[in-house]
């Protein structure tokens, strides 16, 4: 039998990249005899972090269309006939046999061209509000992995699989961490934990919000592990300094973040696909802060369909400075609200997506 030959492509942000390689982990373990071959955009992350899991990697030269007037559009046409080409070319050469798609520019012309060779191709949608690229493809690929309901909005519904979002296996480990978690974050036993993740760029408002005000974190008896980014680093420690107080800790970027999900009482996150995913598996009550600076404002949508479900709560972007610190509190001193949140994220927790997914994609090829 003939070595089974795979082209996945997704990037631009770790919402993208981090299901595809899933993906690819599980195609490995189902098929023996397998070569996957990445493409992305040659300017985004992937370049880096698919490598350093251990995959090759095409480059396409494209990027987005600007939704504002910009100088940057009228390179568009060119970009996307550049790498419609170098895909017809990746995909002829490489021989694919089978093409999945999870979002970002270069997925665009790479699926489109697999399509409308006859190769099988199946896009996974992160989102509760699919970007322009994926409503584009769903015409011509085979199936439409989503992870939300009431998807047919945007897809057609014979196209439409319910798999979730794949998930790392680090953090679906994070349950027996929990002792080791509040070592390693030096936390106070008696007091409850709030881990505040903005991304690894670092989110404005939401550090803003936290910095201003440490000394409530000190009044109402609660530890604090801060993930801040890079852009607040600086800050967070002089902050930090002047609290003077072991339980407040600030991160640039957590590593072992399985240990920090396992150390948390309450979690305060960006609402991007991925991370809900992810604190649906965690089931700890959350506090949702939709970044406002994406496609579609998806991030609202995906964290409206939790609060839909007295699943998280959300504060919007523009009203964290005086809100976020304020709703924490309110949630820390209710347990019953604590106790129904955790509950009812949990019952959203789907831990199979990326096995899913990888049987989908194999049945389409044994059609």
């Amino acid at each position: 039998m003939k070595k089974l030959k795979v082209i996945i492509s997704g990037g631009g942000t770790g919402g993208h990249i981090f299901p595809a390689i899933a993906i690819a982990k599980q195609l490995e373990k189902k098929v023996e005899d397998i070569d996957i071959l990445f493409v992305g955009a040659k300017d985004r992350m992937e370049m880096q972090k698919i490598p350093e899991a251990g995959y090759k990697i095409e480059g396409l030269w494209i990027s987005g269309l600007q939704r504002s007037l910009s100088l940057r559009n009228l390179s568009f046409p060119f970009k996307l006939i550049s790498s419609i080409l170098k895909s017809r070319s990746i995909v002829s050469n490489f021989k694919a046999d089978l093409v999945i798609g999870t979002g970002g520019f270069a997925s665009g012309p790479l699926l489109f061209v697999a399509s409308r060779k006859g190769i099988p191709a199946l896009i996974q949608e992160q989102n509760s509000y699919p970007g322009i690229t994926n409503k584009l493809l769903s015409k011509y690929v085979d199936k439409v992995c989503v992870a939300y309901d009431k998807m047919n909005r945007f897809f057609p519904q014979d196209k439409i699989e319910f798999t979730g979002n794949p998930i790392r296996k680090l953090i679906l480990d994070f349950k027996d961490k929990r002792e080791e978690g509040k070592k390693l974050f030096k936390v106070d036993n008696g007091k409850k934990t709030v881990l505040v993740v903005g991304g690894s760029l670092g989110a404005r408002t939401i550090n803003e919000s936290i910095g201003e005000n440490l000394e409530l974190f000190v009044k109402n008896n609660l530890n604090l592990i801060w993930q801040t980014g890079i852009s607040y680093g600086n800050q967070s420690k002089e902050l930090i300094k002047k609290i003077d107080k072991k339980e407040i800790n600030a991160h640039v970027f957590i590593n072992e973040m399985d240990k920090a999900y396992a150390a948390a009482d309450i979690i305060i996150s960006r609402s991007g696909a991925i991370a809900i995913s992810e604190l649906c598996c965690i089931a700890k009550p959350v506090i949702l802060v939709p970044s406002p600076n994406v496609a579609e404002d998806h991030q609202t949508q995906n964290a409206q369909s939790l609060v839909n479900k007295n699943a998280a709560l959300m504060v919007k972007d523009v009203d964290a400075s005086g809100k976020l610190v304020s709703e924490l509190v309110k949630l820390s001193e209710n347990n019953v609200l604590q106790e129904e949140l955790s509950e009812n994220i949990s019952e959203l927790a789907v831990t199979n997506a990326a096995e899913r997914i990888a049987d989908l994609a194999l049945e389409l090829i044994k059609k």
